[in-house]
């Protein structure tokens, strides 16, 4: 049997697949790859807009935590849409729009205008992931999804590097204005060349169904409607467990990006750069982590997350000790950030948005994403208050001097991370969907 493409000659099944599959993933990759630069900029431009008096430090905290909690709750609300909507429009919206808003932003100096349009742009990147994932599901098999999860999950460490190396030298020479217009240009471009080139699922261009294609019986849970079978993610106990290991996983994840440069600065002694390009360790340390995962889980112990959860936990919770109780020695540091790096983001990967698909019926891949999500992302967000007021009660003044006392946060960053395993591992036997 042979199929065609507009303009191509004919082709077979198992060609016109792997073509597809191989656009899917670029384009999920490469897409959440960008759209992450246009949820950065903020990073990078804090200091030239103090410096120039346009924002005060806390007014670019209220611009920041206007992110946080609004793509917790759109990555909630859109996770249980994205089912409805078709995954290549849904995800090409989505970088669409947040890359009009970084325009806007490369324009505004009033601060409450600036907190509404970083509270959408977290409410429009909160669209991406789910339907990125839902591409996953519909043109991968189980034995194979934890591959290509980890795969795309790397997408985030192609982001960060994108926005702190690249990005960040532009501003260097043009100003603060264009760490927001730099990636809203690019991101218009992805946006388009997205839509071009993802298809939705095999069906909708004359393929058959994955589950066919690959060989596997599909145990899909019949229901009259997506919304009947996205309610079945509430009542699924397990579920709610990898929801709070995620939480509390989060919290060690946005405690180290937000507050481990003035660690090292305070108890290492280490300049800014010095700091940075330790926790910069964690992106490159980051994508081959999430790949390992995939690999590990997949290949390894034949695609149940349990065990490799666990492998990855306690890689990065021997990181985390090293990093803060090991020897005060610049490589054996380095070498630690960077297994952190890889613990991290395989954890990432699967507590994160994996586990969880797993075990949700296929019709509700976005909800189980969403429900996630939301309690990551608060998790995350109340982490910045917790973490801020524990490093400022134990801050002391000598002769004029900030003496900082990081005991009483490392006990929490390092219990949240311990918490969560443990609690992952309580589900060692769980039976995944699909």
């Amino acid at each position: 049997m042979a199929l065609t493409e507009a303009g191509t000659a004919p082709l077979g099944i198992d060609a016109l697949y792997r073509r597809h599959r191989i656009r899917v993933m670029l384009a999920i990759t490469l897409g959440y790859g960008f759209i992450y630069t246009c949820r950065l900029g903020l990073s990078i431009v804090k200091k030239p807009l103090i410096d120039g008096n346009i924002f005060t430090i806390e007014e670019l905290g209220l611009i920041g935590s206007a992110l946080f909690y609004a793509y917790a709750a759109g990555k909630f609300f859109n996770g249980f849409l994205s089912d409805h909507f078709r995954p290549r429009l849904f995800f090409s919206f989505s970088i669409f729009a947040s890359a009009i808003i970084n325009l806007f932003m490369g324009w505004s100096t009033l601060l409450w205008a600036s907190v509404a349009l970083w509270a959408l742009n977290g409410w429009f990147q909160g669209m991406a992931a789910p339907s990125a994932v839902i591409s996953i599901t519909n043109w991968f098999g189980l034995k194979e999804r934890g591959r290509r999860y980890g795969v795309w999950n790397a997408s985030h460490s192609i982001g960060e590097g994108l926005t702190f190396y690249v990005v960040a030298v532009v501003v260097s020479f043009a100003g603060w204005r264009y760490g927001f217009i730099l990636p809203g240009v690019i991101c218009v471009i992805v946006a388009a060349w997205v839509y071009t080139f993802l298809q939705n699922a095999p069906p909708t261009i004359g393929l058959p169904d994955i589950h066919e294609w690959v060989g596997e019986e599909n145990r899909d849970i019949k229901a009259e409607n997506t919304w009947k079978t996205q309610k079945i993610v509430f009542g699924i106990g397990a579920m709610w467990i990898v929801a709070i290991s995620s939480g509390l996983m989060y919290v060690t994840r946005y405690a180290i990006n937000s507050w481990g440069v003035l660690y090292l600065q305070e108890e290492y002694g280490y300049s800014l750069v010095e700091a940075g390009t330790f926790i910069a360790f964690n992106t490159v340390a980051g994508i081959v982590g999430s790949i390992l995962y995939g690999y590990v889980s997949d290949k390894i112990f034949d695609a149940r997350r349990p065990p490799a959860n666990l492998l990855f936990a306690a890689v990065e919770v021997i990181a985390l000790i090293i990093i803060f109780y090991g020897p005060r020695d610049t490589m054996v540091l380095a070498a630690a950030f960077a297994l952190y790096g890889v613990g991290l983001s395989g954890l990432v990967a699967s507590i994160g948005g994996l586990f969880g698909v797993d075990i949700a019926p296929r019709g509700a891949t976005g909800a189980a994403m969403g429900f996630v999500g939301v309690f990551s992302y608060l998790a995350a967000a109340t982490q910045e208050y917790v973490s801020g007021t524990l490093i400022s009660n134990g801050v002391t003044m000598v002769d004029g001097v900030r003496i900082y006392d990081f005991d009483v946060p490392i006990m929490f960053w390092i219990g949240s991370s311990v918490l969560s395993m443990l609690l992952a591992a309580t589900l060692w036997n769980t039976k995944i969907r699909d």
